[in-house]
C-alpha cells in the first residue's frame, strides 16, 4: 500500500524547498512528500492522485501565490480530496485582516502554519497534531473490538457509541452477514444472544454491560474503600476539573461516573472556543487528557457506577451506587451535568438507535456518507454536530424552533454553517412526527408561523434540543428548581432570608447547596453558563470552596458539625 501523501504548493521556491526538506526529514518514513510550484500544476497532480484513489493526508498551501490564493486553491482541492486536512501557510499577522481568520471561521481551512517557522518548536509539533487528527478520521486498520448484532439494534448502537467515545477502534457486522458469521465462529457463539463483542485477543463479551466494556479496556470500575476528603459525582468538564485540582492539592479524591468521562462535551466533534487550543480540541481528547491528568495526581477514577442516593452520616456524607456500594466523603461535589431532552414523539422514540440518535454525531458520522440527515436543535452542540456531519453526509438539514440561530449559537458556528454548501437551515419550525419501517425514513415538521406541515425524507435524525438535569436521586435535602437544577450560594436567599433548608448561621459558600459541605458545579447548577470553559472553571472553584468549608468545620463545636435540616421541599419555583 502506498504511503499517504503530504501535498505542498507554493510558487516561492525557497519556501517550497524548505518545507519539503523539513517535512521529509521528520515524516518521510511514513508519508510521501509531493510538491507543486504553481496552483495549476498542483490541481493537475491532485486530480491524477484522486483518479488513482491515492490518499492525501495534508494539503499545505501558501496563501500568497501569483495565480491563485491559497484559500481558493484549498477550496478546489477539497473537492478532489475531501478528507485531507487543509493547512494555509501565512505570514505572521495578528489582525483580523489576515486571511486565516475568515478562512477558519467559514470552515474553508482546518489549520494554519506561520512563516517563518522553527522546525522543532513550531512545524513538527503542529504537523504531528494535524496528522493525528487525520488518522482519527480514517477507518482504522486495526480493530480492538469486533461487534456482531442485529441489523437494527439500539444496544449495539450504544456499544459502538461507548467505544467511539473512548477511542477504541472497532468494527460492526450484521449477524446475517458473512463477516458476522465468521466473528461468531471465532467467539464460539451461535448468535442466540446478541450483541457479541470479540476483543482482539479472543476475549468474548456477550451483551456486555458498560462496566464490562470499561474493564475490557483496562478502565477502573472498582471503588477503593476508605473515607475521602471529596467525592465528585460526575466526570464531565466540571467533575474532571474538580478532580484535577482536588487531587493536585492533596485532597483524597474519588470520582464516580455513571458512564465514561467527558459528559456531553465528550461527544462533541470539536470544541473550537476552548482557550489554549489554537484549532480547537475534540471532545474525546479533552476528556481523555483531563481524566489522565486527574489520575496521575492521585484521584481514584471509577466509571460505569451510577450514584443513586445521598445521605448524612454525622459530619460526613455518604453516596450510594446502584449496586449497593457506599462511599463516604467529608465533602461532595455534584457535577452530574445534564442529559439530552427527549423528543417524546412515539414514532421517533421507537427508532432510537436505528436512525434516531441523541447527541451521537461522532459515532454515526461515517455511516452517513452519501445520505441526507437532519439535526434538530439550536445550540452550539447542534451546530457542531451539523458541521461535523456535513463532512460525510450528502446534505444536512438543521431544524431550529427559534427564528434565528444567532440567539442561541456562537457566531463562528453560525457563520460556518451558513457558508457550508451542503447544510440547510430551517428556522421557525418544530418536529412533530416521523416514520419508517424498522429504520427512520422521514420526519414531519410544522412551520410555527403558518402552521403548514411538511415531510422531509431523511436517513437519520440527530437530536440536541436542550438539556435536563438528572437529579431526582438527591431527594429533599438538596433543594432544586422545578426543572431539577440545583440551587447554590446566593440563590438560596429569598428576600434577604435564606431558605428554611439552610441550617447554618453563616451564609452558604459559593456553589454550596442547601446541604453544608455539598457543592454543585457545571451544567447541573441553576444559573450556570452552558459552556465547557465555564464548567471547568466552576469545577476548579468548587475545590477552593471545599478547602474553605473544611477549614470552617474545624472551628465548629463537635455537636454542630454536619447538622442539617431536611427542609420542606426538594424543589422551588423560580
Amino acid at each position: 500500500m502506498e504511503r499517504p501523501i503530504l501535498f505542498l504548493v507554493a510558487d516561492d521556491a525557497p519556501v517550497l524547498e524548505a518545507l519539503d526538506s523539513d517535512l521529509s526529514r521528520r515524516f518521510g518514513n511514513d508519508f510521501r512528500v509531493v510538491r507543486a510550484d504553481a496552483p495549476a500544476a498542483g490541481l493537475a497532480t491532485l486530480t491524477a492522485l484522486a483518479e488513482r484513489a491515492e490518499s492525501v493526508a495534508l494539503l499545505i498551501v501558501d496563501q500568497r501565490m501569483r495565480d491563485m490564493s491559497g484559500v481558493d486553491f484549498l477550496g478546489r482541492a477539497h473537492e478532489l480530496h475531501p478528507f485531507a486536512k487543509r493547512i494555509l501557510l501565512v505570514e505572521r499577522d495578528y489582525t483580523a485582516a489576515n486571511p486565516v481568520v475568515p478562512a477558519m471561521t467559514l470552515g474553508w481551512i482546518d489549520y494554519h502554519l506561520v512563516k517563518p517557522w522553527s522546525p522543532e518548536l513550531g512545524l513538527y509539533p503542529a504537523v504531528s497534531e494535524f496528522l493525528a487528527e487525520w488518522a482519527r478520521s480514517q477507518a482504522p486498520i486495526f480493530k480492538m473490538f469486533r461487534i456482531v448484532g442485529p441489523s437494527h439494534s439500539q444496544r449495539a448502537h450504544e456499544i459502538r457509541d461507548f467505544l467511539t467515545r473512548i477511542a477504541q477502534p472497532h468494527a460492526y457486522y450484521h449477524v446475517d452477514s458473512s463477516e458476522g458469521a465468521q466473528v461468531l465462529r471465532e467467539a464460539g457463539q451461535d448468535g442466540s444472544r446478541l450483541p457479541v463483542v470479540l476483543r482482539h485477543d479472543g476475549r468474548v463479551l456477550v451483551d456486555p454491560s458498560d462496566a464490562e466494556l470499561v474493564e475490557a479496556i483496562g478502565g477502573g470500575t472498582q471503588i477503593k474503600d476508605g473515607r475521602y476528603d471529596v467525592v465528585i459525582v460526575g466526570a464531565g468538564p466540571a467533575g474532571l476539573a474538580a478532580a484535577v485540582y482536588a487531587a493536585s492539592e492533596g485532597l483524597d479524591t474519588i470520582v464516580l461516573e455513571r458512564s465514561i468521562s467527558g459528559g456531553q462535551a465528550g461527544t462533541t466533534s470539536r470544541i473550537r472556543n476552548f482557550p489554549g487550543f489554537t484549532w480547537g480540541i475534540g471532545g474525546h481528547d479533552f476528556a481523555y487528557r483531563a481524566c489522565e491528568q486527574a489520575w496521575l495526581f492521585g484521584a481514584n477514577m471509577v466509571f460505569a457506577r451510577e450514584v443513586t442516593s445521598l445521605r448524612a452520616a454525622g459530619r460526613d456524607h455518604v453516596v450510594e451506587t446502584a449496586d449497593g456500594r457506599e462511599v463516604t466523603g467529608r465533602t461532595v461535589i455534584l457535577a452530574t451535568g445534564v442529559t439530552w431532552r427527549r423528543l417524546g414523539i412515539p414514532a421517533l422514540e421507537a427508532l432510537v438507535g436505528v436512525g434516531v440518535f441523541y447527541g451521537a454525531a461522532v459515532t454515526e458520522a461515517r455511516a452517513m456518507e452519501g445520505l441526507h440527515v437532519c439535526v434538530v436543535g439550536g445550540g452550539n452542540s447542534a451546530g457542531q454536530a451539523a458541521q461535523h456531519l456535513s463532512g460525510y453526509a450528502a446534505s444536512v438539514t438543521l431544524l431550529v424552533r427559534g427564528s434565528s440561530l444567532r440567539r442561541s449559537m456562537s457566531e463562528y458556528l453560525v457563520t460556518e454553517l451558513e457558508h457550508a454548501p451542503n447544510v440547510g437551515i430551517r428556522a421557525g419550525v418544530e418536529l412533530v412526527d416521523g416514520h419508517g419501517q424498522g429504520r427512520l425514513e422521514g420526519v414531519v415538521i410544522r412551520d410555527l408561523a403558518t402552521g403548514s406541515v411538511e415531510v422531509i425524507p431523511t436517513s437519520a435524525l440527530f437530536v440536541l434540543i436542550g438539556a435536563i438535569p438528572r437529579t431526582d436521586w438527591l431527594g429533599s435535602r438538596v433543594v432544586r428548581t422545578d426543572d431539577g437544577f440545583i440551587l447554590t450560594g446566593t440563590d438560596l436567599s429569598r428576600d434577604g432570608a435564606y431558605l428554611a433548608s439552610w441550617s447554618r448561621e453563616r451564609p452558604p459558600l459559593a456553589l454550596e447547596t442547601t446541604v453544608p459541605g455539598v457543592f454543585a458545579a457545571g451544567d447541573v447548577r441553576f444559573g450556570s453558563v452552558k459552556r465547557v470553559t465555564s464548567a471547568t472553571g466552576e469545577g476548579a472553584m468548587a475545590v477552593q470552596m471545599v478547602h474553605r468549608y473544611l477549614e470552617m468545620e474545624e472551628t465548629l463545636p463537635p455537636d454542630d458539625r454536619g447538622q442539617t435540616s431536611p427542609g420542606p421541599a426538594a424543589t422551588i419555583s423560580l
